[in-house]
């Protein structure tokens, strides 16, 4: 066949079977033949035959199926078709899109720019009446814009949230109507609202936004940002006689900093709502995607349409991918000479970011944002809050308790929060498709807990489940000691001021490997009294000079935005060794140095815990040790009888074992077995009943016997004296 001249059409079988990486994303896979039938190559735009017609990108397919064309669901459900039907393929012309109109939900649209639109739609080839999805096309063809369709999505999974991959738009009309390819040229817009421009026109990049404002009533948390914000703009804009009088200006430049999805330009468009101001945005990523030239004119455009709007508030969000601290460019020079023009002529200006050390320091001078506000993550009252006003028009079954899902969520911001919700309902929607009154039950939102994570802390944060401390067995004496050092001076800072005295700012647990030292961490975590930014030891270490401390410079304050945060290092060793004995050109020292800066030095660490783990804590660095740091020691010892039947019943709480297993007994055996030794037997019995038979129903004790004889304890005896001894002479 790849011998053939190249066909103009083929007949294939349409089969619902994508790749993990092609998913609503507009690929097709072919087998290598029908591409060499074709005359195309991966990466060509093919056209697509079925109920209706539609376009893809052709893709290689491995060596099986040579009848079959692999599609996702949203290229089978613009076909027109089911997994199985005969479709056509044939090639189709390289033709760039012009224009593309889209359309989608209202909260959709109100969230994403059309210029990050037009990088979701990147590389896809669009037919009018298509459904998209907002995935960027990123593995064919290859994009020299990589690093902002990267920024792309990072930034939609902060605007629309988690739900963001499930999100469908659909294509109202396409110049070519059929089969197009989007390029960087192309102009997309929202229908009846915003657009690009395309064909080397800058884009306007600057919306006025005139749809319904949030009440400032509904800004959980964010009361104090408000009020200033509010009266800065208010006299500002309507009282500048008493300016006049005083002989004295409102500067109305304004950064606002906080984790993504945490609401900033909603506290700006509430605001400016108040005091009857109105907002023109601008997307700062969708800028730098441009040419200098271009993306000054753009600026220029936003200034003048928030200057026709007076009294108007000028929005420009991410402004570090403009003025990046470590190589800003002319277009910096342009931003700063703008800010402070507009500023001048007496309109506001706010710019947002969520990683304020990434903005050149230059945008923070006088006469350019001169004020800087700061939106922490919510703690649990203020997500009972943020709730509150999420399901207000929500029908919540009796069972929902709100106080627990604020319990279950630390360091969920507004955007997570709003992703969790939508989550639960449409559960809810799925389970109750008949029901004329559907309620979202605490299923729903058990459901959603485990697919919605906090996204202002992807990188950092550990994911806790719905282990507490009730979930440890034995071990009273290490839960009271975490319970006093870590949950009390989270939970009662009020406590220790009234009393006179500063709470610990942090514990070392140690204990031999396996011992269940972070699991005891992930149920202090899962109290849900704090934020928990978790990382490794080793995670923090470059190989580039001052990148080390930068990392640490960096957790700490992440940790302080998120206070009350327990920060956790585990292998707190291999970042704080001993200083002195490293042969890697002082890097280390350096970390030590930073890490003790942060822990006891000029700036306060404020309800903030710092959590070390370590099985060698003779290699931390004594420094570190000492009181105001990391000042009492709690040893995690391997577990004896009592402690391991407990393991393994929590180990086998759903193991159907059969009544002839003998957990106490067989916790005695198991001397020198760890928690992760203990956790691992069981499994092992289970995978023992499974080899006897896949229909097994029970775990019975010939299975654990089995299981018994191929699993060996693993702690080393000399480790654990020499453990036990340490512990005895650093005893509080």
């Amino acid at each position: 066949m790849t011998d053939r001249l190249p066909t103009a059409s083929l007949t294939l079988t349409a089969s619902l079977r994508p790749a993990a990486l092609d998913a609503r994303r507009g690929i097709v896979r072919l087998h290598p033949e029908v591409l060499a039938a074709l005359g195309i190559s991966p990466g060509d735009p093919v056209l697509l035959g079925g109920s209706r017609t539609t376009g893809g990108i052709a893709a290689l397919a491995g060596e099986q199926g040579r009848g079959l064309l692999l599609a996702d669901d949203v290229t089978l459900g613009n076909l027109g078709v089911r997994s199985g039907t005969q479709v056509t393929v044939e090639p189709a012309p390289m033709r760039a899109a012009r224009s593309v109109t889209v359309a989608g939900e209202a909260q959709v649209v109100a969230a994403v720019p059309p210029e990050m639109l037009r990088l979701a739609l990147l590389g896809k080839v669009v037919t009018s009446g298509d459904n998209v999805s907002l995935l960027p096309q990123d593995i064919a063809p290859a994009t020299p814009h990589k690093d902002l369709v990267d920024a792309a999505r990072l930034s939609l999974r902060n605007t629309v949230g988690v739900g963001w991959t499930a999100v469908l738009l659909t294509v109202t009309d396409c110049d070519p109507g059929q089969a197009a390819l989007v390029t960087m040229d192309t102009m997309v817009r929202w229908r009846d609202g915003a657009a690009t421009a395309g064909s080397g026109t800058p884009a306007p990049a600057a919306v006025t936004v005139d749809e319904p404002a949030p009440s400032l009533a509904d800004l959980a948390g964010l009361e104090s940002q408000a009020a200033r914000l509010r009266e800065l703009f208010d006299l500002g804009f309507h009282h500048r006689e008493v300016l006049d009088r005083l002989h004295t200006t409102a500067q109305l430049g304004v950064l606002v900093t906080g984790p993504a999805g945490s609401g900033k330009a909603t506290l700006v468009a509430a605001v400016a709502a108040a005091v009857q101001a109105r907002v023109v945005t601008v997307w700062a990523p969708g800028l730098a995607a441009l040419t200098n030239d271009a993306a000054a004119t753009a600026l220029r455009k936003a200034a003048a349409d928030a200057r026709a709007a007076a009294p108007a508030v000028l929005l420009i969000s991410d402004v570090d991918a403009l003025a990046p601290r470590d190589s800003p460019g002319p277009v910096a020079t342009v931003l700063r000479q703008l800010i402070a023009d507009v500023v001048a002529a007496g309109l506001a200006v706010v710019c947002t970011t969520s990683r304020p050390e990434s903005v050149d320091p230059a945008l923070r001078r006088p006469g350019i944002l001169d004020l800087e506000l700061s939106i922490p993550l919510p703690d649990g009252a203020q997500r009972r809050q943020l709730l509150d006003v999420l399901v207000r028009a929500v029908p919540l079954a009796p069972d929902v308790t709100l106080e627990d899902v604020a319990t279950r969520t630390p360091g969920f911001v507004a955007a997570d929060l709003m992703a969790l919700v939508r989550e639960a309902g449409v559960r809810a929607a799925i389970r109750q498709k008949d029901d004329p009154t559907p309620e979202v039950a605490k299923a729903d939102f058990d459901g959603a807990l485990e697919v919605v994570r906090p996204t202002s802390m992807a990188d950092s944060s550990l994911h806790v489940g719905s282990v507490s401390l009730d979930d440890v067995g034995d071990m009273t004496e290490v839960k009271q000691a975490l319970t006093e050092s870590v949950l009390w001076p989270l939970s009662y800072p009020d406590t220790f001021a009234r009393l006179g005295v500063t709470p610990p700012r942090g514990v070392l647990l140690y204990g031999p490997p396996g011992c269940g030292k972070t699991f005891l961490v992930k149920a202090l975590a899962g109290t849900g009294q704090a934020n928990v930014l978790a990382v490794k030891g080793a995670e923090l270490l470059s190989k580039w000079v001052g990148e080390s401390e930068r990392a640490v410079r960096e957790l700490f304050r992440h940790a302080r935005e998120a206070a009350p945060a327990l920060v956790f290092l585990d292998e707190v060793d291999a970042l704080a060794p001993i200083r002195g004995q490293a042969s890697d050109g002082g890097t280390t020292d350096r970390v030590v140095a930073a890490l003790l800066t942060e822990l006891d030095g000029v700036e306060d660490l404020r309800n903030v815990v710092v959590v070390g783990a370590t099985n060698r804590p003779d290699l931390v660095d004594p420094a570190l040790l000492r009181p105001g740091r990391l000042e009492r020691l709690i040893y995690v010892p391997p577990p004896d009888a009592e402690a391991r039947a407990e393991i393994l019943k929590a180990a086998a709480r759903h193991v159907p074992f059969a009544p002839d297993v003998d957990i106490a007994a067989l916790a005695a055996e198991l001397d020198g077995f760890s928690a992760a030794d203990c956790a691992a037997l069981v499994r092992e019995a289970a995978l023992a009943a499974m080899r006897e038979s896949m229909t097994s129903a029970q775990v019975t004790a010939a299975h654990v016997k089995a299981a018994r004889d191929r699993t060996r304890a693993s702690l080393d005896p000399v480790q654990v004296a020499w453990l036990a001894t340490y512990a005895e002479t650093h005893q509080p």
